[in-house]
């Protein structure tokens, strides 16, 4: 396989750059044309880390790159712009695995309005895909970060939580499949292609949300960042938190404590907001016009105080765990 060639193709495979793109991939550099304020994120996924050739298909491999990068756009309230793709490329991948790769996040691209502008290709001992990707706003004071949550917010959640983690379980253990009931399918895609809520993200920026992160970490943890950032604590209700079907007794059949372990597992890429309680309402009409009916559900409250406050059935509250650490 040589270099040129493939990114030949890729340049052929590519659809045409977006509106603020005036000089894309093929050049030293891309060259846009942003206007008003941009959010930069990076994020990667490295072989036997975040995934496994032998679980994952190629092109599902390069639909998670693109999504978990996308997912922290999602979570600024940003608009998809561009996105900048380093590939590493081990010994036993041909260019054909490569191009399989990159239809997976060409077409989330096109789906997502993102435009793959350049990047670059090397050897390397393991599979693992960087990506940098750039979102737009109005102005640098339309994006949302994880720091504005004020006592009184309403905690919200976008969807269901416990779907990725049950999947990987299922991937991991397949005779696990009979705790999952009709769900084993749908868990088993959340986990391998999740899906990055963009437009969920605008509606809850227009909708007033004071803070926001994206669910890569799993719930607990990453309210822990939310309310760590804001100075505050969250105040969430377990009983009042949306877990995807099958999601606990999955969990439970491996090992884990049911729906305690859907609430601390990782890679849902849903979006946690705070927004003040009087626009809850207004919140949830527009995500749900945004996604095609995505639920937004009230799970709790932001209140004074630090940390995580996880409220079982009955009042009880409970210290939850740290959560996923990538370098643990």
């Amino acid at each position: 396989m040589g270099e040129f060639d493939l990114l030949a193709r890729v340049r052929e495979r590519l659809g045409p750059p977006g509106g603020r793109v005036t000089l894309g991939s093929g050049d030293d550099a891309a060259v846009t044309a942003p206007g008003g304020g941009t959010a930069t994120s990076v994020d990667a996924v490295v072989e036997g880390v975040h995934f496994r050739r032998d679980r994952a298909s190629l092109r599902q491999i390069g639909h998670k790159a693109l999504a978990t990068a996308l997912s922290d756009l999602a979570a600024m309230g940003a608009e998809a712009g561009e996105a900048y793709v380093t590939l590493g490329v081990p010994p036993d991948l041909d260019e054909d695995g490569c191009m399989e790769l990159l239809e997976g996040m060409a077409t989330l691209a096109e789906d997502s309005g993102t435009t793959l502008a350049g990047g670059d290709v090397s050897r390397a001992r393991e599979l693992f895909v960087a990506i940098a990707v750039v979102g737009h706003g109005e102005s640098p004071d339309s994006f949302v970060g994880r720091g504005g949550a004020s006592p009184g917010d309403a905690l919200v959640l976008t969807g269901e939580v416990g779907g990725a983690s049950a999947g990987l379980a299922l991937l991991e253990r397949p005779e696990l499949e009979p705790a999952a009931g009709a769900g084993g399918a749908a868990l088993r895609e959340r986990q391998l292609a999740p899906t990055p809520r963009l437009a969920a993200g605008r509606a809850l920026a227009a909708a007033g949300a004071t803070a926001m992160i994206d669910l890569s970490d799993g719930l607990v943890a990453d309210a822990r960042h939310l309310a760590e950032r804001s100075g505050l604590a969250l105040r969430i209700e377990a009983e009042a938190v949306p877990l995807a079907r099958g999601s606990a007794s999955v969990l439970e059949a491996s090992g884990g404590e049911g729906p305690l372990a859907a609430l601390e597992g990782g890679e849902d890429y849903e979006l946690l907001a705070s927004i003040p309680a009087e626009r809850l309402p207004h919140a949830q009409r527009l995500v749900h016009e945004a996604e095609a009916g995505l639920p937004l559900t009230a799970i709790g409250e932001v209140v004074e105080g630090e940390g995580v406050q996880l409220r079982l059935p009955g009042g009880q509250a409970l210290e939850p765990a740290r959560g996923f650490d990538q370098l643990a």
